[in-house]
């Protein structure tokens, strides 16, 4: 990395994410001042925050642990095996993104009540979100220098430490992604009855006016995201970089352990997607007999579309400079714009809905309950996705030719222009994929901050199974998994 300066191009526009990713916390900040340090210090002495505390780092480390484990195992699998149908174990492993959490939860629970729980919520989170650890390890593997391995090889060195310190920043990167989703998960836990932070938030802002119990819930959750990034932060390695079109590898055959292969693919293929399809399948069938409001449906389609398509445009617009500035520079402000980002993705969205909310009345008004205030949302929301993305895929480009560039009378933007952001691309396109694919899911946010009269498919959904009306769902859960696959599938391909 390097400890020059960073260039204004991309230092004012990280500077500006960083203050919007932050806002929240203001947010935060402001409504416990409101309670009085008595309040505050009542809350945060209670014997249940310390049980939340807790049960949500107890959760998001097993879940993290358990997507570190399927994502490595199916990337490798996938990627630098000859796993029969590899093609496609590799686009299966990427459809649980197209899965909302709140819909696995309910088939599962459906279809098993006694799941429910802290290894319930564990479950169903694992295999909704493994991919984020599974894609950017397998875009990894795939674009590997092989002459590193053989260098290794030839050293009396085994292949599989130097792979692994190579995968080292991408599995950081998609294990950071998973804590931070699981912190602030709402939907599965509320159906797994699995009490943690975002739903005890959620129950205090319902319960009455006072907000200064759930700002300061908030705040801890802050800071246990702060904590756990600095973590990540200092267990990365020092990055390996690939050389674009290196030569073909040989991949590793499974002729004798073809059979287990097989069966560990296809039972996570099975449980993530197979489950929660034929959960569906079954709704469809049980309310076919009755009618379909067509145009509801396509009305809450194409609003689904638009807003999702809105916010990863805005989301990777913001996510690029914080990317290329955490992978190229050194420093504090590198730091801290890299994990300013991180703070939101840790927030319930039901917070960000209403700190957004709190500063539209105020201070601008006219985008209250209009569409961009919901994509400035997804934006602060799903932020992390993107950054992860962008640096992981900066980090695997050498720097050498960005040097190459400014020797060649290239000023710093113009090197990140037409050297660096080619070179990422394809880390910029799996961000806005990943972006697309969770804004399209995301609930709680969507409820509180979309305009009057516009549905998606995500609360459509969630209004009708909250009312029992499970049949009624079926299309607009079918459909939003249906929307969500075409991207997922086309990822998992290009995995491989």
């Amino acid at each position: 990395m390097s400890r020059g300066r960073i260039p204004a191009a991309l230092l004012v526009p990280a500077l500006l994410t960083a203050a919007l990713s932050l806002a929240p916390i203001a947010y935060l900040l402001v409504r416990a001042a409101e309670g009085g340090l008595p309040a505050v210090a009542a809350v945060l002495l209670r014997p249940r925050t310390a049980e939340l505390a807790l049960r949500s780092l107890g959760l998001a480390a097993v879940v993290t642990l358990a997507c570190l484990a399927v994502g490595i195992s199916l990337a490798w699998l996938v990627v630098r095996t000859d796993l029969p149908g590899r093609k496609a174990w590799g686009a299966l492993a990427a459809l649980p993104l197209a899965v909302p959490s709140y819909v696995a939860a309910y088939t599962w629970v459906a279809a098993f009540p006694g799941i429910s729980g802290f290894w319930g919520s564990a479950l169903v989170l694992t295999l909704c979100v493994y991919p984020y650890v599974y894609l950017p390890v397998a875009a990894a593997l795939s674009r590997m220098d092989p002459a590193l391995e053989e260098v290794a090889l030839s050293l009396g060195r085994g292949r599989l430490a130097v792979v692994l310190r190579q995968l080292r920043p991408s599995a950081a990167a998609g294990g950071l992604l998973v804590a931070m989703y699981v912190l602030a998960e709402f939907g599965a836990v509320s159906i797994m009855r699995f009490d943690v932070f975002t739903t005890q938030i959620y129950t205090a802002y319902r319960a009455s006016f006072n907000r200064t119990p759930a700002a300061v819930l908030g705040l801890v959750l802050v800071l246990i995201t702060l904590v756990i990034v600095l973590a990540e932060g200092r267990s990365r390695g020092r990055a390996a970089y690939a050389l674009r079109g290196a030569p073909a590898r040989r991949r590793v055959t499974v002729r004798a352990w073809k059979a287990p292969a097989l069966a560990w693919t296809g039972l996570v293929a099975a449980l993530a997607v197979g489950f929660p399809l034929a959960g569906i399948g079954y709704w469809l069938a049980a309310g076919s007999s009755r009618g379909l409001d067509a145009a509801t449906l396509v009305s809450a389609t194409l609003s689904t579309l638009g807003v999702s398509a809105a916010g990863a445009l805005m989301t990777v617009a913001l996510a690029v400079p914080v990317g290329i500035i955490a992978a190229r520079y050194a420093g504090r402000l590198s730091r801290f714009t890299e994990q300013a980002a991180y703070v939101g993705h840790a927030l319930p969205g039901i917070v960000i809905a209403l700190s957004l909310v709190f500063f539209a009345v105020r201070y601008a008004y006219p985008l209250y309950q209009r569409w961009p205030l919901l994509v400035l949302a997804y934006a602060v929301l799903f932020l992390p996705a993107a950054v992860g993305a962008v640096r992981a895929s900066v980090l695997q480009s050498p720097p050498v030719l960005e040097e190459v560039a400014r020797s060649l009378g290239r000023g710093p933007l113009g090197a990140v222009r037409q050297v660096t952001l080619p070179l990422a691309l394809p880390g910029v396109l799996a961000g806005t994929a990943l972006v697309f694919l969770t804004a399209m899911k995301e609930l709680p946010a969507t409820l509180l901050l979309r305009p009057t009269g516009m549905e998606t498919l995500a609360t459509r959904l969630w209004t009708e199974t909250g009312s029992g009306s499970y049949a009624a769902a079926a299309p607009y859960a079918a459909l939003l998994m249906l929307l969500a696959a075409v991207p997922g599938f086309l990822l998992g391909r290009r995995a491989t």
